[in-house]
Formats: C-alpha cells, structure tokens, sequence
C-alpha cells in the first residue's frame, strides 16, 4: 500500500507516533467517529508533521490494537490491520468499517462516550448526534417513526390540494398509508405530522426577516418586514416563498429591441434551497427552526443540522456531494407532490439557475456553509451595486444633473417604490450615501414595510 496515495485519497485517516497502550481513548476515539460515521483509516508510526517514525515492534502492537478494541469498543466494529513497510520502517494500517450497528461506544473510566468525526478531529457527540446515531443503528429515521398524535385529529387540505393540483387526482384516505404518513394502528408517523395543516410539531417553524442593511443591527430600523409562519411544511414553503417575493424586486434593461429582466434573486435557486431546508433539516434539533435573512446584498436560508454525512460543505465541490437523504420519507414526498427530484441535484440547480441571468457574475455565484450545528446557502442580491443607469421602468425623463436630493426627488417622482439601491445605481453613489440624504431631507418618507411600501413626498 502507497501511503502517500492512501492518505491523498482518502478523507477519513488519523495518524498517530506510536500505540499508546497506556492511554488508549487518545485514539479508540478515533474508532469510535469512524465507525460512526463512513468508516477510515488510522496510521500508526507517523508524527504529526507526516514524517514516517515506524514502529520498533509492530506485531506487539498490532496485539495490543485489537485487544483493546475488543475489550474497551461496544458494540465491536469490523476492523482489519495490515503491515506496510517504508523504507526500514514498518507501520501498522487499521481500517474502521462504516458500522452498521450505531452508536459505538468507547468504555473507560467508568463511563460510556461516542465519537464522531468533526472536519478531521474526533469529538465527542452531542446528545442530538447519539439520537441520530441511535436511529440509524435501528434503520430508522425521524420521519419514519411513528407519532403519538392520531390521524383523525389532524387535516390535510394543504396537502390533498397540492396533490391533486401537481397530479390531476384526489388524494385519497388510502393514500396516507401508502405515502408513509399514517400507521396501520392510525398514528401518524412524524412525517404526518410534519404535513398535517396544524402541525404538533411545534418547532417546525420559518422565521423571516428583511434586514435594513448588511447585518443584523444595519440601519435606523434594524428590519424592514418579518414574519413567523407555523403549520404543515407546504404552508412553510408557500409563505416563507410569498415572503421573499414580497421583499425582491426586479430591474430590467432596455436593448435595441427589447428589455431583459435582472431580478434580485432567482426563484428557480431559492425554491430548491428553501426545499431542501425544510426536507432535509434535522428535526431532532428541536430548539431552532429554519430561518430567510435577507439583507441589501443577500439571502440566506439556514436549516438546523449540518450535512447528514457530517463533513462540511465549504471543505467539498457541491457540484459532487452525493445525494444523501435525512429524511427520505420527506423527500419521497416532496418527489410526489413535484416540490423535487430524487436524484439529488439540488445543488446544481441553485448555481445554474444564477449563471443563466443576464445580470450575473462570478462573484455573484450562491455558495453554502454547514457545520455540527446548522447549514447555510447564501445567495448574492444580483443587483447590488449594478453599474450606474441601470433602473426598474424608464429613467429618461429623470434628470442626470443636479443636486443628490433633486434627483433622489425626481426618481422618486417617476417610481414611487423605487429602493435606495436603485438610487444609488442610477446616481452614481453608494447605498450609504442615499440613506444619509434621505436621513436630513424632511420632505420624504417611507410608508409600509419591506419592499411592500412606497415612497411618499411632502409637497
């Protein structure tokens, strides 16, 4: 085995000097995580800084590793050791297997710990993590568990609508059995009551905001609109997608023959993320919910839970993340009622979507954050500081002399809804600039909330 080729191709390894015998957690954690989680690779004989120290009695410690494995891991995961020598130096290379049998435990000092991998460290897992681990250990997930709640206290008339509105037919009673949503003893199961108009799942929930700035304290009024929405995941997705609507706006420019619309955002790319945030979130993080920022120059869409894999989504290509399910129940649904594909490409439609608008830009490609705790998709505002004259209707007749506050006046005068950005674009000055005239002129005002609201002049 080339060593060099094992650890450039291989993104679960940890190296260790030497076995430690008498510490043995410093790397049965690592077997832990693995095991946990894909499985990986621990390389004994190399320090830290990659070079190759050996072992001086490797078969010694190859005893040594699978003793304490099967006397200090529970359950015992499939591992195998092998020899390779470098040079004079002999190491020892122990495969984890992916473990089928979650969660497993490191015992030692009178307690039982679980470990996953965390970038490429092995850290102990949160009580959320063990449940997750749990659940997979019995081939379950969230979704598929049944409820305590009863089928015939709840309605689904956000769903029998979608459904019959996506397939030209009527949802059936029947049909909440077939599609995973009702158990034979007539409890639904948590995907039920995820889809259930009232949902009693309470921390199933979108929070909207639209900031006034760049960040969360930004302005003189920190947000311009929100919104809170609860109940069935359809009414989350049509509302929390009414919402963004309500808070964009698009421009558009003339050529010689026509016009070409610019919108802030593309529907097509926060459609899929606003999906894949309420299908594929961790609904066992039951303190959070999924969250729609938006600020001047973006959106983001949060969804509690990293990637259901555990690695992060900044360290890979998102365009070659294989499709990895947290709640497949969900997703075959959302595949039903047209809301997805099953074919995972999510992620190359939120990017392809962007790159086709006429107003777009390589610094204006979406990109995406996770950690343990959550994952972020961020999408560019593809308006923000667009090059002077760029405008929403026909600047024309707006006069391209004068003092800032005449011409703010005039452009207010043609587009009453015009937004300080579209200001500043025309003008030639920063957003900053237009907010600090319209602070000292008394003669103007905002009515309304978020994009919703218009500009009124005092004559």
């Amino acid at each position: 085995m080339d060593i060099k080729k094992l650890i450039g191709e291989t993104t679960e390894y940890d190296k260790k000097q030497s076995v430690e015998i008498q510490r043995p957690k410093s790397w049965l954690k690592s077997v832990s995580a693995f095991a946990n989680g894909d499985g990986g690779y621990l390389i004994f004989g190399i320090a830290d800084d990659g070079t190759v120290v050996g072992l001086p009695d490797a078969e010694k410690d190859a005893e040594a590793i699978s003793e304490r494995i099967k006397a200090r891991m529970d359950p015992i995961p499939e591992f195998f050791l092998s020899f390779e020598e470098e040079g004079d130096k002999t190491l020892i290379i122990l495969k984890i297997n992916k473990g089928e049998e979650t969660p497993y435990y490191y015992s030692g000092d009178g307690a039982l710990e679980t470990f996953v991998r965390v970038g490429n460290e092995s850290v102990k897992a949160t009580a959320t993590e063990q449940k997750r681990l749990v659940m997979r250990g019995k081939n379950s997930t969230f979704d598929s568990q049944v409820s305590s709640y009863s089928a015939e206290d709840f309605a689904f008339t956000k769903l029998r609508a979608r459904y019959k509105k996506w397939t030209g037919k009527s949802f059936e009673d029947k049909d909440m059995i077939s599609f995973g949503l009702v158990e034979a003893s007539g409890k639904l199961t948590n995907a039920g009551a995820l889809l259930a108009d009232d949902s009693p799942i309470r921390w199933s929930r979108v929070f909207c905001t639209r900031w006034n700035g760049l960040n969360k304290s930004g302005g003189t009024f920190d947000a311009l609109d929100d919104a809170e929405f609860a109940g069935s995941l359809i009414y989350l997705l049509e509302n929390g997608e009414e919402f963004i609507k309500r808070n964009c706006r698009k421009m558009w420019r003339k050529t010689s023959n026509s016009r070409e619309e610019m919108p802030e955002y593309v529907e097509r790319s926060y459609h899929e993320v606003l999906i894949n945030a309420l299908a594929h979130r961790d609904y066992l993080v039951n303190g959070s919910e999924v969250h729609i920022d938006i600020f001047d120059d973006r959106m983001e869409i949060y969804s509690p839970g990293g990637m259901a894999d555990g690695i992060a989504i900044q360290d890979r290509d998102p365009l070659s993340v294989p499709s990895t399910r947290r709640n497949p129940l969900l997703a075959d649904i959302f595949e039903r009622l047209g809301y997805m594909e099953r074919k995972g490409s999510g992620f190359g439609k939120i990017i392809d979507a962007y790159e086709f608008q006429v107003n777009y830009t390589e610094d204006k490609k979406p990109y995406f954050r996770s950690d343990r705790a959550g994952f972020v998709a961020i999408m560019p505002n593809l308006n923000y500081d667009v090059p002077q004259g760029v405008l929403q209707g026909d600047p024309q007749d707006v006069p391209q002399d004068g003092t800032i506050d005449e011409r703010i006046i005039a452009l207010i005068i043609k587009d009453s809804s015009i937004s300080t950005e579209q200001m500043a674009a025309f003008i030639g000055v920063s957003a900053k600039t237009i907010k600090r005239h319209i602070k000292k002129m008394n003669n103007i005002k905002y009515v309304g909330s978020g994009y919703s609201g218009h500009w009124e002049i005092d004559e």
